[in-house]
C-alpha cells in the first residue's frame, strides 16, 4: 500500500527576550517548588508560594482537601532537610499572560510506581511570580505502574533548511512520536534537547496515521518541542540514554556541535549511557569520539540512511555536508543495511542505530530491553 505523506515545517520563531525572561523567572519559582519537595527544604516552598495561597488535593476518600500554603511547608520541616525523599519532578509546560500565568508539572515516585500531574495558578505580585494556588491528580492510567524515572535524552535539530538553501527540512515527525510514545509506555522520561534550544522544525507529518495524528495535537509534546533544551542545560548524568532523530534537519548543526557531542560521550562512558539513533540521525554519531582518541563505531557495525538511498540528482542532494555511510566507512565502521520499507536495528553493547522510521519503535525497545536486562542483573 503506497503511502502519502504530508510534510509540514514549522519555522522556528523568534520569542521576545521579555517573554524568555518571564519564563525564566516562572521556571525559577516552580524548580523552588519541586526542589524543596524534592529534597525537603521548606523555605524553598515557601519562596515558591503567596503567604496565602492553598493547595486543593484530594484525600483518601476522593474529597477535596484544602490545605494552606503554611500547613503543606510544615510536612517537610521535620524531615532531614537537603535529603533527597525519592520525589521527582519535571516542568511540563508553563503558558502566561501579562502578569498572570499557569503551568504543568508531573511529580514521580519510582518506588511506588507512582505518578502525579500538579497544575499551578500563578501571578505576578510586586513584581515577583508567586504561586497563589495548586492543585493535583494521581495518574491512573494503564501505564502508571511502569513509571521509573529514568530519563532519555533526544537530540534534535534547528534546521529548518538543507544548508543554506531554500529548500524546507526539519526533523521527521514520525521517528520522533513512535520513540517517543514506546519510551512513555516504558516508564520513561524524554527530554530535547537542540544546539540552539527552542523551537525546532518538524517534518513529515502523516496525519493519516494515527500516532503522529495523536501526538500533533497533544500539547505536553508540542510544548516540549517548541522549548527544546539548549546544551548548557542538560546534566548528563541525569540520562540513561541518547537518541539521535532523524529527518534532513538532522545533517546539520548536530553533528558539528561540540557540547551536543560532550554529552553523549559524558552518558556513554562515565554513566554507561546507551547512544542510539535512527535513519539520518546516525549523522550525529559521525564524529563522537572515545577518551582514547577511536571513533565511537569503529570496528562496530551501525546502521543508518544508506548512501545509496538517497536521490543524488535531487536538488537537497547538492547540499549534504557529508555522506553517513561513506564516512562512517572511511572512519573504522561497518555498515549494514536492509532493502527499502523494512525495519533494520543493529546492536553493539550500548550502541544501538536504526535504519528508517520503521525502526524508530524497534530501536527504542532495544534500548529499553538494555537497560531493563541491566537492572536485572543489580
Amino acid at each position: 500500500m503506497k503511502h502519502f505523506f504530508l510534510s509540514i515545517v514549522f519555522l522556528v520563531l523568534s520569542t521576545p527576550v521579555i517573554a524568555q525572561t518571564e519564563k525564566s523567572q516562572l521556571k525559577n519559582v516552580l524548580l523552588n517548588y519541586i526542589n524543596g519537595t524534592s529534597y525537603n527544604q521548606p523555605q524553598l516552598i515557601e519562596k515558591a508560594f503567596y503567604a496565602d495561597a492553598n493547595l486543593y488535593l484530594e484525600n483518601k476518600g476522593g474529597k477535596i482537601w484544602v490545605v494552606p500554603i503554611k500547613k503543606y511547608k510544615s510536612w517537610y520541616e521535620n524531615k532531614k532537610q537537603g535529603a533527597f525523599n525519592g520525589r521527582i519532578g519535571n516542568i511540563i509546560s508553563i503558558d502566561h499572560f501579562n502578569t498572570i500565568a499557569t503551568a504543568k508539572a508531573e511529580i514521580i515516585l519510582p518506588e511506588e510506581n507512582l505518578r502525579y500531574v500538579d497544575l499551578f495558578l500563578l501571578k505576578k505580585i510586586e513584581n515577583e511570580w508567586k504561586i497563589i494556588s495548586k492543585t493535583a491528580s494521581k495518574d491512573d492510567s494503564e501505564f502508571s505502574s511502569k513509571i521509573n524515572g529514568d530519563k532519555i535524552l533526544f537530540i534534535l535539530s534547528n534546521a529548518s533548511f538543507y544548508g543554506e538553501s531554500d529548500l524546507p527540512t526539519g526533523n521527521s515527525f514520525s521517528e520522533i512520536v513512535n520513540a517517543y510514545d514506546t519510551f512513555k509506555k516504558a516508564g520513561f522520561t524524554i527530554d530535547f534537547v537542540s544546539p540552539k534550544g527552542g523551537s525546532v522544525p518538524l517534518s513529515y507529518i502523516n496525519t493519516s496515521d494515527s500516532l503522529p495524528k495523536q501526538y500533533l495535537y497533544n500539547q505536553d509534546l508540542m510544548y516540549a518541542l517548541k522549548h527544546t533544551k539548549k546544551p548548557k542545560e542538560i546534566i548528563a548524568k541525569n540520562y540513561k540514554a541518547v537518541h539521535y532523530v532523524g529527518g534532513g534537519g538532522a545533517m546539520f548543526g548536530v553533528p558539528e556541535n561540540k557540547d551536543i557531542q560532550k554529552i553523549s560521550m559524558t552518558i556513554f562512558e562515565e554513566h554507561n549511557g546507551i547512544i542510539s539513533s535512527v535513519c539520518h540521525g546516525t549523522a550525529g554519531i559521525v564524529n563522537l569520539k572515545t577518551k582514547d582518541g577511536n571513533y565511537l563505531y569503529k570496528d562496530k557495525t551501525v546502521n543508518g540512511y544508506p548512501d545509496s538511498f538517497e536521490k543524488k540528482e535531487a536538488e537537497y542532494f547538492k547540499h549534504f555536508p557529508f555522506l553517513i555511510q561513506k564516512t562512517i566507512e572511511e572512519r573504522g565502521g561497518i555498515f549494514k543495511f536492509s532493502p527499502r520499507n523494512v525495519s533494520h536495528v543493529e546492536v553493539q553493547g550500548n550502541l544501538i542505530t536504526g535504519q528508517n522510521y520503521l525502526s524508530s519503535k524497534d530501536v527504542a525497545l532495544k534500548v529499553i530491553e538494555t537497560l531493563n536486562n541491566r537492572k536485572k542483573k543489580k
